[in-house]
C-alpha cells in the first residue's frame, strides 16, 4: 500500500517536469520586407517547403535581397497578376539552383498573397521571387497536364501589408521599356519600388 502511493506521489511530481522538457513546435518564421513603398510581413512556410524556405531565407540571412527591385508586374485585371523581384540572376550574388518542391508535394497553393519561385525548368530556381495578387491555380502543379506539369514552387503569403504590395502593383508600367534584351515589354514598372531591407522578425 505504501509501495503504491509513493509510486503515485512520484508520478505526480514527474508529469509537470516531463511537461516542461518537452520543447514545443518551432513557429514558422516570419520575415519583413521594408520598401520604399511601405512594409509588409511574409510567414515563410519552411514546415511544408523546407528547401525552398531555406534558400530564401538563405538570401534573407546573407542581406542579399537588400536593395533589389520590384522590375517586373504582370497585370492581368483588377488585383489579379503577379509581381516579380529579385537578383536578376546577377552571377556574383545567387546561390546555386535549388530542388524543385512542386505544390502537389507541399500542398501549398498559390493563393492571393502567395510567394513563389519562378523558373525555366524544374531545378533551376534560384533568386527569384514573384508574389501573386488573386488566386492564381494555373501556377499550381497539375499532373494532369501535358509536358512540364510541375508548376512553380509556392513557399510563403503575405500575412500582412498586402496592401502595400498592391500599391507596388498597380502602379503604371512603362508601354516601351524591356528587360534582358527585349523580354517583358508592357511588364516592367515606370519606376521600379526599392526594397530596403529584408529581415527575420525575432520578436
Amino acid at each position: 500500500m505504501i509501495r503504491a502511493l509513493l509510486i503515485a506521489l512520484l508520478a505526480l511530481f514527474a508529469a509537470p517536469v516531463a511537461a516542461q522538457t518537452t520543447a514545443p513546435p518551432a513557429a514558422n518564421p516570419r520575415v519583413a520586407f521594408e520598401t520604399e513603398a511601405g512594409r509588409f510581413v511574409v510567414e515563410v512556410y519552411a514546415d511544408k517547403a523546407p528547401v525552398t524556405a531555406a534558400n530564401f531565407l538563405r538570401y534573407v540571412d546573407a542581406k542579399r535581397l537588400d536593395g533589389i527591385t520590384f522590375y517586373r508586374v504582370v497585370k492581368v485585371q483588377d488585383h489579379f497578376g503577379f509581381v516579380q523581384l529579385g537578383l536578376q540572376n546577377d552571377p556574383k550574388r545567387v546561390f546555386p539552383p535549388i530542388r524543385h518542391e512542386p505544390t502537389t508535394q507541399t500542398g501549398i497553393k498559390h493563393l492571393d498573397g502567395t510567394l513563389s519561385m519562378p523558373r525555366l525548368k524544374p531545378g533551376s530556381a534560384q533568386g527569384e521571387f514573384t508574389i501573386s495578387l488573386g488566386d492564381q491555380p494555373s501556377f499550381d502543379a497539375n499532373p494532369e497536364n501535358p509536358g512540364d506539369n510541375l508548376g512553380f514552387a509556392a513557399f510563403a503569403r503575405v500575412v500582412d501589408g498586402l496592401d502595400v504590395v498592391l500599391k507596388v502593383f498597380d502602379a503604371p508600367n512603362s508601354p516601351t521599356a524591356t528587360l534582358r534584351g527585349g523580354s517583358f515589354k508592357g511588364e516592367v514598372p515606370a519606376k521600379p519600388v526599392k526594397v530596403l531591407t529584408v529581415r527575420r522578425i525575432t520578436a
